[in-house]
């Protein structure tokens, strides 16, 4: 087996168990971590109208994804996927000037872009078995 499939695997795995690990937790308390959502964006210019869904919509994005991603099926759009959650996470995050959070968020989204650019090594995947 080529080192480069085996890096790419290990990578996505960590990835995938970070945003599977996201959601999953956050699916037992949902309506917590919807209304710690919404107090946390109360005084941004992001209307609760929009928080909201997206609050209870972010979990199960992450949960998806993750374990998709695990899975190594639909990778290509699962990586895709996370980088745009990525995006609106960062986008949020500057909203309400939680510059804290940023280096976790960009790490993430620079992980999706690197994992995305060297998908010829997903080899290790579900997506694999099926091409054959």
């Amino acid at each position: 087996m080529e080192n480069n499939a085996i890096v790419f695997f290990l990578l996505r795995l960590a990835v995938a168990a970070s945003m599977f690990g996201h959601g999953l937790v956050r699916f037992p308390k949902l309506n917590g971590f919807s209304a710690w959502m919404v107090k946390s964006f109360e005084k941004s210019m992001l209307p609760e109208v929009m928080v909201v869904p997206f609050s209870y919509a972010l979990p199960i994005a992450e949960f998806v994804i993750g374990l998709l991603l695990i899975l190594g099926l639909f990778t290509r759009v699962s990586l895709i996927g996370g980088g745009l959650v990525m995006v609106l996470l960062i986008f949020g995050t500057a909203m309400i000037e939680n510059w804290e959070a940023l280096p976790s968020q960009l790490i993430h989204a620079a992980f999706f872009g690197i994992l995305l650019a060297f998908i010829q090594y997903n080899t290790i995947a579900v997506d694999h078995l099926i091409k054959k």
